[in-house]
């Protein structure tokens, strides 16, 4: 195929378990103007043998090792040949006409549109909301889904611009990654959709949220939901995302809100509630306290770098200080629908 519409890439770690579902939901339907690319992780599972073996027509790129979410999927992007990327998990099944009404929508959007999110469905309940419209954000740079855990009533239906969307399942389009760069591969996993997203719409790029295209998700398939490894990256990542993208007045504002977020999240861990109370039941609570100050001397490691990241983001900022204030409004959440909320 010389020239796909769309390119789908889905980095893939030991998730033979859902492949059949994902793949499968993908090639059910008319592929002419659609590639797909699967880039391994270095997956002791079977997975490579099983997509060439079952979904022959996928282009598998194979690594030794497991390079990340964020490299895995630069990979793939940058072996894409379509118009416009879709990210996809592996642990996510698409509904019929998802493909068509997102392209559709890409289509005929305006040409400053760089990014898509559809609705995404829990996989394991239907009804509820994983997320519609992508992402907002707290801010001190941890993003949550649009309308987590609710029950979809069509409270978030209609085509309408977002903060931007959830690399679980994110259409960009090619030129505006040419424009931007791909994920920050520094991160590893998690966030890193964030500091895309952010740094789009830093450099004049704007989102639409297309409910009527549908996917299901089963959440944190791959990484696990409450693991000691993806609370330490989202604390480090997110730290990074506010050093590369936040307007000096805002960046200094960030401690404020963390503290506020940590004494919340203290009270939702002794009451039980929300992520910090299923880590505990998972793990021990004063584990987090390392886990947290690794994150933070992590970050530290990295600053240089990631001030001469900022540099450049900030140099390419399209859109005044005072804008990133309205989106804060606008597309942002509390520190309780944060962190006292599963």
């Amino acid at each position: 195929m010389s020239s796909p519409l769309i390119s789908i890439v889905i980095a893939n770690w030991n998730g033979m378990k859902f492949l059949d579902a994902c793949l499968g939901s993908i090639y059910s339907r008319d592929l002419s103007s659609v590639e797909v690319i699967l880039v391994d992780n270095g997956s002791t599972d079977g997975s490579v043998d099983f997509v060439r073996e079952r979904f022959s027509r996928t282009v598998v790129l194979e690594n030794t090792e497991n390079l990340g979410f964020a490299a895995g999927n630069n990979m793939g992007i940058s072996l894409a040949k379509g118009k416009y990327v879709l990210v996809l998990n592996n642990d996510t099944k698409l509904s019929n006409g998802f493909l068509e009404k997102l392209a559709l929508a890409a289509e005929t959007s305006e040409s400053n549109v760089g990014m898509w999110a559809p609705k995404i469905l829990s996989l394991e309940s239907p009804d509820v909301i994983d997320s519609v419209g992508g992402l907002v954000l707290y801010p001190d740079g941890i993003a949550r889904g649009r309308g987590r855990l609710e029950k979809d009533l069509g409270q978030f239906d209609g085509l309408t611009e977002i903060f931007f969307p959830s690399a679980c399942a994110a259409l960009y389009k090619k030129e505006m990654l040419d424009d931007i760069g791909l994920f920050d591969e520094e991160f590893f996993a998690y966030c890193e959709d964030t500091d895309l997203g952010l740094r789009a719409r830093l450099a004049g790029w704007k989102a639409l949220s297309v409910p009527d295209a549908v996917l299901y998700h089963y959440y944190s398939g791959t990484g696990g939901r409450y693991t000691p490894l993806k609370a330490y990256l989202v604390e480090r990542n997110r730290l990074w995302v506010a050093l590369k993208n936040f307007p000096s007045s805002y960046l200094l504002l960030t401690p404020f809100y963390t503290l506020w977020r940590y004494i919340v999240q203290i009270y939702g861990i002794v009451a039980g509630k929300g992520t910090g109370g299923k880590f505990t039941e998972e793990s021990s609570a004063l584990k987090l306290v390392p886990i947290v100050l690794k994150a933070y001397f992590d970050c530290m490691k990295k600053v240089p770098a990631m001030v001469t990241k900022r540099r450049t983001v900030q140099k390419n900022r399209a859109v005044p200080a005072g804008e990133v204030g309205v989106w804060f409004r606008k597309y942002g959440l509390s520190a309780a629908e944060l962190t006292l909320k599963d």
